[in-house]
């Protein structure tokens, strides 16, 4: 039986099939039935040394939601690390104040570190360019919500996917699934070469391209878009170099296929035209609306208030 309670969620290179099948079946749980109070008693500290909306404000909301109490901080400047005070001794501190810690950090690790300096279990809210495991719970949720399955399904990514952790949580989640995956972008995004040794290692189908319109050859069933993320360039001029790459249209969904779906973790800047959002096809307002009971499910798993 796949248990949760009292363990940390730091990768989803941790988790095997069921355990995502458990996460997402609980959200479903608790989006069609709203269990009352099931954190009552229960206090989370969200700490977000890097700055974040959905995601903060979609755990905080979680834990409301669900009868808990959240406490917390928003970006570093309000902590005592503006002090000088250890991220160690700060999760030390801080742990004993709540029963669960959910971290955002701009240094991959960070959320793992944490993890093993504390017995108080740990939840990955997104750590540098590496995992970000709880948007890849949401966006699970959402493909299996709207298309009734997870399996051998032909997914496109397109953007950023060196720097873009969301991709790099989502891409080993989906081969565990038997998806076959379409990676799209400019050559010095491309996917970093380490996940695509492994996924070469593990034998599992994926293309490289760089014309967006190529993938439209593909039959694909969920485009994934993601922005060129100008806060991971330490060069601005590298930035201008690929900003702007790709932009999906009405007419970019046309060439793909009509019946494709878009999705994104968001925020957005210019790479999805507004004439987008009111089509069918579009799924990210979705997607940022199912982290609440993803992130209440996860809550509910990690403190045992569901099972």
């Amino acid at each position: 039986m796949v248990s949760f309670k009292n363990k940390s969620v730091i990768s989803i290179r941790d988790m095997t099939m069921d355990d995502l099948i458990k996460i997402v079946d609980t959200t479903g749980f608790v989006k069609e039935s709203n269990p009352p109070d099931f954190m009552k008693d229960k206090t989370v500290a969200t700490l977000f040394f890097e700055p974040s909306t959905r995601t903060r404000l979609s755990f905080e909301s979680a834990v409301l939601k669900s009868g808990g109490s959240v406490f917390g901080i928003a970006n570093p400047g309000s902590s005592s690390q503006s002090k000088g005070e250890s991220f160690a001794d700060s999760i030390r501190t801080v742990a004993g104040y709540c029963n669960v810690m959910v971290i955002r950090h701009p240094v991959e690790g960070a959320s793992r570190m944490a993890s093993e300096l504390s017995d108080t279990p740990v939840i990955n809210a997104g750590d540098g360019a590496n995992q970000h495991p709880t948007q890849t719970f949401l966006d699970l949720f959402t493909i299996k919500e709207i298309l009734g399955t997870l399996d051998g399904l032909k997914i496109g990514i397109v953007g950023d996917l060196k720097y873009g952790r969301t991709v790099h949580s989502l891409t080993h989640a989906l081969t565990l699934f038997g998806a076959e995956l379409t990676f799209i972008s400019p050559p010095a995004l491309g996917m970093p070469e380490h996940m695509l040794n492994e996924l070469d290692e593990r034998k599992i189908h994926y293309r490289n391209m760089e014309d967006l319109e190529d993938a439209g050859k593909r039959n694909l069933d969920i485009l994934y878009v993601t922005r060129i993320q100008k806060e991971r360039f330490g060069d601005p001029q590298e930035y201008e170099k690929v900003a702007g790459s790709y932009r999906i249209t009405g007419e970019t969904i046309e060439t793909l296929g009509k019946d494709i779906k878009i999705m994104h973790p968001l925020p957005r800047v210019d790479e999805i035209a507004e004439e987008v959002d009111s089509l069918p096809n579009a799924l990210y307002f979705t997607q940022a609306h199912n982290g609440i009971p993803t992130r209440q499910a996860l809550l509910g798993l990690v403190t045992g208030g569901l099972d």
